[in-house]
């Protein structure tokens, strides 16, 4: 796939990868995928009827054995600069919606963190902020 996306088939790439990093896209993260979509500003213009589509079109380039790689190539070369804060805490979001995250869901939030140049500071501030919603007494 060599195909430029656009923004918010990034964002949505952004949220599968995270869903599918443990190999196990829970009822939680799929349902916030499907939440963030209908409510967050960034996706007001955003056919929801393409959303089907493009979570496939993501989990087939996942199943390359490069996959990861030209997935984070195609979401980098379709952000700008902008919303690469807004990419990786939707990735948080997801990563956090089931409760746990597991050690395939930190290493890939890095490599996001790393490859959409979110610095640490930011990274952290995104990180408590999605922990504090996702508290549970």
């Amino acid at each position: 796939m060599t195909e430029k996306i656009s923004p918010q088939t990034a964002l949505i790439y952004t949220m599968v990868m995270m869903s599918a990093s443990d190999r196990d896209m829970t009822d939680a993260e799929l349902q916030a995928m499907g939440d963030i979509v209908k409510h967050l500003p960034v996706f007001r213009d955003y056919d929801l009827s393409k959303l089907s589509a493009a979570a496939a079109d993501c989990a087939e380039l996942l199943s390359d054995p490069e996959g990861l790689e030209k997935a984070l190539d195609v979401i980098s070369a379709a952000l700008p600069a902008k919303i690469h804060e807004t990419a990786y805490a939707l990735a948080c979001e997801v990563a956090a919606a089931d409760g746990s995250v597991s050690q395939e869901e930190l290493r890939l939030l890095e490599m996001m963190r790393h490859r959409l140049q979110v610095g640490r500071l930011p990274a952290a501030a995104i990180e408590r902020g999605v922990r504090a919603r996702h508290t549970s007494l």
